[in-house]
């Protein structure tokens, strides 16, 4: 009895005990402790005597006794205490949990960016759940580089990609395909960057195939490119494992356009770069060869330089501008009040169709063409009206001219085929026998690979016993042969598919005998596959 006495007449000990634990384990400041608990005594006083205001509660902090007035009647601890025990717990717990979240947000929506450590508790429908220390975190399925996997117990790094509240809860949400993971994991590698010797000024990302990071040195005895790469690859390397092998090209950055975007298009080869601020476009010129290459596969080149720079890229052959700029002149001449001072105010500004005078409005439009603005709103209504039809005569125009180039090709084709039939030899023993199962194969070249060597094989891959060797017109013998860049660019213009591609990529640029090749293709490509493709595959590796 003597013990109960004395806890009652120290209330406040649990009080303090109380604050602390919370203070200690879910690192809430002790103010905010009082104050909520504080108000959840303030609260149930007020509903114990059935009334709205004209309760006050105030905690000492130093002894953790409680001061209550109803009106100008100070509640006795005996009362207070049952108030608080039966009434009040439930709030108590309400605003801690409110503190704590609150101090979880503050500390995490400052990180935003930022890269974080974590470990997989569990995965729910793709989703893994993360564990930061005190808080969890979510890596949702769309947030995880395609066709990667999360186990239970996995360590993972990502940056914070969100931060919000949810009720009494915050929702933490991380990203590992976000551009800015990359540009985290170049800060962890790269010290340079981290000690502000180099700046990294853009990062353009397509998660699990290829990203461009553009980077600026400070200090110019410092070679930006060199110390990103590292010594034989060693630090980009790191990057890339973490990335899944995630393809990543590192662009030196310069401020002026002319010399950015050709760099930023790298491995493409670039002829000119014609900017137009005005409508924030690029029109970079590229020879026939060198197309293919600055677009990349199904346009990813130009479209990640394009978010590199901030610019919309446009890729043209020289041909390619020439019929532009006459079908620009065409379609300009009937504008209203068209001029040729019009049409070539509007093509010196980058303008090329009607979609792009959408672009506009009549204000603009008058600043540079010099016709009055009203004169200037009819042209850009008439654009807009007409944009669609524009369109659709020049999408008219080059099927018609896709499908005169197919129909010339074809003929080709035919006639290659023709030519080669009358001057195919048969191949004879001694006696002026045929020999069976020899047999052999021409390689349809495409225009990038033309002067490639034609790889000869019979069909069972090596020549029948007793029979004499299948030479080709250039004797392959000794010669080692392998499937370049050029080589993959060329096999998905004849439309090759980005399967078949991926099973080839182990190959790239690896030097083999024709046999050898032949035997490496027909393991990583399946029955129908290389029934299908090998032939073509073959035409295009290079010596």
């Amino acid at each position: 009895m003597a013990v109960k006495k004395e806890k009652e007449k120290d209330p406040g000990e649990a009080i303090i005990k109380l604050v602390e634990e919370l203070h200690e384990a879910r690192k809430i400041p002790r103010e905010t402790i009082f104050k909520g608990i504080e108000s959840a005594i303030q609260v149930a006083t007020e509903r114990h005597f059935g009334v709205e205001e004209g309760v006050f509660v105030n905690i000492d902090q130093s002894t953790g006794h409680i001061i209550a007035r109803h009106g100008e009647t100070e509640l006795d601890p005996i009362t207070l205490g049952r108030i608080a025990a039966q009434s009040a717990k439930q709030m108590i717990i309400q605003k801690i949990r409110e503190a704590e979240s609150d101090t979880v947000f503050n500390e995490y929506a400052g990180k935003k960016g930022e890269l974080v450590v974590g470990q997989v508790t569990r995965v729910d429908a793709g989703t893994a759940i993360v564990s930061l220390g005190k808080s969890e975190a979510l890596l949702p399925r769309s947030e995880q580089i395609p066709g990667e996997s999360h186990h239970v117990g996995e360590r993972v790094k990502a940056v914070i990609l969100d931060v919000r509240k949810q009720g009494h809860r915050v929702k933490i949400v991380l990203s590992r395909c976000h551009p800015d993971f990359v540009r985290a994991l170049f800060e962890e590698e790269i010290p340079e960057i981290d000690e502000r010797i180099i700046d990294i000024r853009a990062v353009a990302r397509e998660a699990g195939y290829r990203s461009k990071v553009a980077v600026t040195s400070i200090d110019l005895k410092v070679d930006c490119v060199g110390a990103c790469v590292g010594v034989r690859g060693s630090r980009i390397k790191n990057v890339i494992e973490e990335l899944n092998g995630e393809r990543i090209d590192i662009v030196r950055w310069n401020d002026a356009l002319q010399v950015l975007i050709p760099n930023a298009l790298q491995p493409a080869q670039i002829s000119e770069v014609f900017t137009y601020p005005r409508l924030g476009r690029a029109i970079v010129l590229v020879t026939d060869d060198q197309l293919s290459l600055a677009i990349g596969r199904r346009g990813q080149n130009v479209r990640l330089a394009s978010k590199l720079v901030g610019w919309d890229i446009e890729i043209m052959t020289h041909d390619e501008l020439a019929e532009a700029l006459e079908r620009a002149e065409r379609w300009f001449g009937q504008l209203p009040h068209a001029s040729p001072e019009l049409t070539g105010a509007l093509i010196e500004e980058g303008f090329l169709s009607y979609n792009d005078l959408t672009c506009t409005d009549a204000q603009g439009l008058a600043e540079f063409s010099g016709l009055p603005e009203a004169q200037s709103d009819e042209v850009v209504m008439y654009a807009e009206e007409y944009s669609d039809v524009m369109e659709e005569s020049v999408e008219e125009e080059r099927r018609q001219a896709e499908e005169a180039a197919e129909h010339a090709r074809i003929e080709a084709d035919t006639a290659a085929a023709e030519a080669a039939a009358r001057g195919e030899s048969t191949l004879t023993d001694e006696h002026n026998q045929p020999v069976e199962g020899a047999e052999v194969e021409t390689s349809n070249e495409s225009t990038d690979e033309a002067n490639s060597p034609t790889i000869v094989v019979s069909s069972e891959h090596e020549a029948p016993t007793g029979s004499p060797a299948v030479e080709s017109e250039q004797s392959t013998e000794g010669a080692l042969f392998k499937l370049t860049d050029q080589a993959f660019v060329a096999l998905e213009s004849a439309n090759v598919p980005e399967a078949v591609l991926l099973k080839l990529n182990p190959l790239k640029n690896k030097e083999l005998s024709p046999e050898e090749l032949v035997g490496e293709i027909s393991q990583v490509l399946n029955t129908d596959e290389a029934d299908q493709f090998l032939d073509i595959i073959l035409s295009h590796a290079q010596e």
